[in-house]
């Protein structure tokens, strides 16, 4: 984008959060992890070394959105080409369809919804393929708070008490996070040893000891003493995959995701259907700009809760099913630009997450995402470990035949995706943001600002946002949009509801974008991160 026209450097919303210029840059949702990543580029480290230190860090200082025993997928450009890596976990091998008989639906806590965690591999394979830091020394800021502490901030408070009451029946969670019974309160230190202990293990193995030594056998344990069904075998199969991203070009950049099991083909499903009209046109933050994207993103949704599973399952109807022109040019053509309608799947034709970005001056950017799920996850924590077992299994589904429907080995539908921006085959923005389904519309809404509306980073950031809730039907507003749009948004037949002003349904995003002298840094003033740079 060109930083040259005359609204890229308007900052027209209430946050005032000015971005950051430099030629080395991280931006994530938690400034302790923002030092750490910071504290790598000073060594000499690159923006992967910047990126692993601050993922690793991030799962001491907010542990109540992401951790340990989470997934992870990354998008990098190592300054002249693309790479993706799918490090989701797979279900454990005694996770068969006639086990799961006795649910209505997939459990969303306990053991019976942690899949392998994929985190720690994700953490090797980008050390090992692109890294210049030794691994034991990206763990040394999270160590240090780990074993000394942290001053809890007000917004990580607020997030880890609301899970507390739900998480404490669960077997460890008590003794690692809630030793009193609540989170700790703002400004209160809070030391983990357990986490101490494991990120010690992981980082003088480079993992070996979660998969296939003393914590694998510790989580396996866990296991068998308080009713799961994961074992040693299970975690020693884990692989992560290195994989060719998905595209979809839109006006004149190319948005790129990580492909099915995640979400990220929703985001590009819901772009190929707005380039059937003139959003532009349609003007910055109207009605009519967030219903076309509205209707959009429902006809997305309801494709992928019908067809996107685990690659290997999507046998039916492919990813390149979903995007090919003619279907999505058929799909637009549903959308009334006066009236929302009910979304419904299509019939192609058959053949608690933290995001962080890390870009270096040698041309390296590093879309990265890890992920619990629901907070801190199943509630499940392995005995003096610190390990949170995230509770993706619940993403599976129930249905007989569905391609997504649970199976041993399988991975589940998953909502965590980096994004990534390039423009005539150049990178333009590594981009991403938390919070669940929130995601794929997150990438549309900030693609749109960016492709659209030339916005800055920053600005596109800050723009109040709106989210389809799950039932594909009603939308959550933020409290600050605009009211001419909420009313044109009724009077089409959505049904609107307005969030509170901290409510954090809505994601927070961390972008950088590429300029001829260094990079345009951008951090969600819904959180406590911000970037910085050298």
């Amino acid at each position: 984008m060109s930083s040259a026209s005359s609204t890229f450097w308007d900052f027209p919303y209430t946050s005032q959060r000015m971005p950051l210029l430099a030629r080395n840059v991280v931006s994530t949702s938690q400034p302790l992890a923002s030092a750490a990543g910071l504290l790598m580029l000073a060594r000499g480290g690159n923006a992967v070394d910047a990126a692993l230190a601050t993922a690793i860090t991030l799962t001491v200082v907010e542990p109540c959105m992401n951790g340990i025993g989470g997934d992870a997928f990354a998008i990098i450009w190592d300054g002249k080409q693309m790479h993706g890596l799918n490090a989701s976990g797979r279900a454990p091998e005694k996770w068969t369809p006639e086990y799961f008989s006795r649910y209505e639906s997939m459990p969303v806590r306990g053991w019976d919804s942690v899949t392998v965690p994929g985190t720690v591999s994700a953490w090797r394979a980008l050390s090992d393929r692109f890294g210049t830091v030794p691994f034991a020394e990206l763990f040394e800021p999270a160590l240090r708070h780990a074993r000394d502490g942290y001053m809890v901030s007000p917004t990580v408070h607020r997030q880890w008490q609301a899970q507390v009451p739900d998480m404490l029946p669960h077997p460890g969670y008590r003794e690692a996070f809630a030793p009193d019974g609540r989170a700790p309160l703002p400004g209160e230190s809070f030391i983990c040893p357990g986490q101490a202990h494991t990120l010690e293990r992981i980082a003088a193995t480079k993992g070996d000891a979660f998969y296939q030594g003393d914590l694998a056998r510790a989580i396996a344990d866990h296991a068998r003493n308080t009713g799961g069904l994961m074992d040693e075998a299970d975690l020693a199969a884990h692989r992560c995959d290195w994989v060719e991203p998905i595209s979809m070009n839109y006006r004149h950049v190319t948005l790129h995701e990580i492909g099915p099991n995640g979400q990220g083909i929703g985001a590009l499903m819901a772009l190929g259907m707005l380039e059937h009209f003139d959003v532009k046109a349609a003007g910055l933050d109207s009605a009519l700009s967030q219903h076309l994207q509205i209707e959009a993103m429902k006809l997305a949704f309801a494709d992928m809760q019908a067809f996107v599973a685990d690659p290997d399952a999507m046998q039916r109807v492919t990813a390149s099913d979903l995007l090919d022109s003619n279907y999505l040019a058929a799909r637009a053509k549903l959308i009334d630009p006066d009236r929302a309608a009910p979304a419904r799947a299509g019939t192609p034709h058959s053949g608690g997450t933290v995001y962080l970005t890390a870009a270096d001056q040698n041309g390296m950017m590093v879309s990265f995402i890890q992920s619990n799920f629901k907070g801190f996850g199943s509630g499940v924590v392995v005995p003096n470990t610190g390990i949170a077992l995230q509770n993706r299994g619940s993403g599976f589904s129930l249905q007989a035949g569905h391609p997504n429907q649970v199976a041993p080995g399988k991975r589940p539908f998953h909502t965590i995706i980096p994004g990534f921006l390039t423009q005539a085959g150049a990178p333009l923005m590594s981009f991403g943001l938390m919070g669940g389904s929130m995601q794929a519309q997150g990438h549309l809404q900030m693609t749109v600002r960016v492709a659209d509306h030339g916005q800055n980073p920053q600005a596109a950031s800050d723009a109040p946002r709106w989210r389809v809730m799950d039932d594909n039907h009603t939308v959550a507003v933020e409290w600050n949009f605009p009211q001419e749009a909420i009313d044109g948004l009724i009077a089409r037949g959505h049904v609107v509801k307005v969030a509170k002003r901290f409510e954090t349904e809505f994601g927070c995003a961390q972008m950088a974008m590429k300029t001829e002298h260094g990079y345009i840094a951008a951090s969600d003033h819904r959180k406590d991160g911000y970037p910085v740079g050298i």
